[in-house]
């Protein structure tokens, strides 16, 4: 396996690298700040001899004349060593010098290429390379006593410091910052690589982008549509599923967008705690579930969850065959272990003809049920769900009864077999449980369909509820019986109506009954 540099080396090479440079660039800034500095200074202080100079009488008078260096030069020289100058030239109209720190100098013409506007009555200061070196001169001009013609040049010249020779003079000065400035850049690296391994749990980036591309993988691969969303509502991740159900687009941004004049743009999804929510998206219901997401107890955004409810019934039909079948087979083993038990006690006592009488008794009734199921019950998920009920209602000690003029042809186009078992089987437990504290317990269903129509009621004889619960009935959550978990089959019906453009109405009396009625229409 390829060895990888690990995240904190990184950090490590990188600051010191960085503040190496940093240092070293500011210490050749600082240099070059000095240099230009010094130039400043010695520019100023170079023309100001220059100056002083050039208004001494004795070279007025003798600058240009037969014999002049001899008086000028010990001048110059005198006032060059008293102020520390490197040189100080004076010059007649033919450029000829009158003085300079090399008598060899003397007498021979100037020839510096800076000098000539100091010819046209005009002071300066210029850079340039002259007999002794790279140099600072001040040129001012000599003008003659009465000061209206000019007679000569008086050149004043310091050496400047190059940059070579800064380096040299504060090279000591650099090395301490530069290594001053490392310890402390690579003290600082220490604590940030630290402070980044602590947020990435340990990880390296390596290993945080193969952990990335994993779960992205997993998403991806995901039976049902994943939408992430930040602590603002603003989507950060789609799974190619869930950009299917909602038809949203690489500009889609927020959930208001997706969720467009649905219920939920209208609410916080950050403040939501949902499990399979019905949702209608395009015409078709979906599951919603929305979960908050925690980053060391900070909310940093919501996981929604979209299932098709089509794909879910699937399931939940084949759930529903087995568990009816279960609690059918269940009620029934108890039921004839009674009637066994009822039959034997007969046959002890030596009444054989009415035991035979409560054998023959039972099987007719059973058989003259599962006949008028079977002849008028076309859908066989249908017909196997009533048949559960009928042996739960008995487990219950419920009078379970279905109306002789029910009959399922066929169901609504659209209307599928697990939204009839949802709508009948809620209704019908919802029945059973009225019926629970009460004396006389009986349920009554009517179902009633074909390719255009469906009808379903069904009426109990239970405790009924009083106007101000018939108002919260569909309200998620909420139930009459106070029981965990309830409070959703009849939300379930509800949507279910709602989406095939069907009513459901419920009717009931305090203590008296309920009677529930579903129409859905083509």
């Amino acid at each position: 396996m390829k060895k990888r540099i690990r995240l904190r080396t990184k950090i490590l090479l990188l600051s010191s690298l960085l503040v190496c440079c940093s240092v070293f660039v500011s210490g050749i800034t600082m240099l070059y700040s000095i240099s230009a500095s010094f130039e400043e200074e010695i520019g100023e202080r170079a023309i100001a001899i220059a100056r002083t100079v050039g208004q001494l009488d004795e070279i007025r008078s003798t600058v240009g004349k037969e014999g002049g260096e001899e008086t000028i030069q010990p001048i110059a020289e005198r006032i060059r060593l008293s102020t520390n100058v490197d040189y100080i030239v004076i010059l007649d109209m033919n450029k000829k010098r009158y003085s300079h720190p090399s008598e060899s100098f003397i007498g021979q013409v100037f020839e510096g290429g800076d000098e000539r506007a100091a010819f046209s009555e005009l002071e300066y200061i210029s850079k340039a390379e002259g007999d002794l070196g790279f140099a600072i001169r001040a040129f001012v001009p000599i003008m003659d006593e009465e000061g209206i013609t000019q007679v000569g040049v008086a050149v004043v010249g310091i050496l400047a410091p190059n940059l070579k020779t800064l380096l040299k003079q504060y090279h000591r000065n650099l090395f301490f910052s530069l290594l001053g400035g490392l310890l402390i850049g690579l003290v600082g690296a220490w604590f940030l690589a630290n402070n980044v391994k602590k947020q990435t749990y340990r990880l390296e980036p390596y290993e945080i982008a193969r952990l990335f591309e994993e779960r992205s993988t997993i998403m991806q691969t995901l039976d049902i549509g994943i939408i992430a969303t930040d602590d603002r509502g603003k989507i950060s991740f789609m799974n190619h599923l869930a950009e299917e159900y909602t038809d949203a687009t690489d500009d889609t941004a927020t959930l208001e967008q997706v969720f467009n004049k649905n219920w939920l743009s209208f609410q916080r999804v950050e403040e939501m705690h949902l499990t399979n929510k019905p949702i209608n998206l395009g015409g078709t219901m979906y599951l919603l579930s929305v979960y908050p997401i925690f980053v060391k107890d900070d909310h940093v955004g919501s996981l929604l969850t979209l299932q098709n409810r089509s794909v879910a019934h699937q399931l939940g039909e084949e759930l529903t065959g087995v568990k009816e079948l279960v609690g059918a087979l269940r009620a029934q083993n108890h039921e004839h272990m009674n009637k066994l038990h009822s039959i034997g006690g007969l046959i002890q006592l030596g009444k054989i003809d009415k035991a035979l009488k409560l054998i023959v008794q039972e099987t007719s009734d059973e058989e003259n049920l599962v006949s008028f199921i079977r002849n008028h019950i076309k859908d066989y998920a249908v017909s196997g769900l009533i048949l559960g009920k009928r042996s739960r209602a008995k487990e219950l000690g419920v009078t379970f009864d279905i109306e002789l003029q029910s009959f399922l042809e066929a169901t609504v186009q659209g209307l599928s077999t697990g939204d009839i078992i949802t709508i009948v089987g809620n209704l019908i437990d919802n029945a059973f449980e009225a019926c629970d504290a009460r004396d006389k317990k009986k349920v009554t269903c009517l179902i009633q369909g074909n390719e255009s129509y469906f009808y379903f009621s069904v009426t109990d004889t239970g405790i009924g509820m009083t106007e101000d619960e018939l108002g919260f009935i569909f309200d998620q959550g909420y139930s009459s019986k106070a029981k965990e978990g309830r409070g959703i089959g009849l939300t379930l019906v509800k949507d279910i109506v709602d989406l095939k453009k069907g009513t459901i109405t419920i009717t009931s009396e305090k203590y008296e009954g309920t009677t529930a009625e579903v129409v859905i229409k083509v």
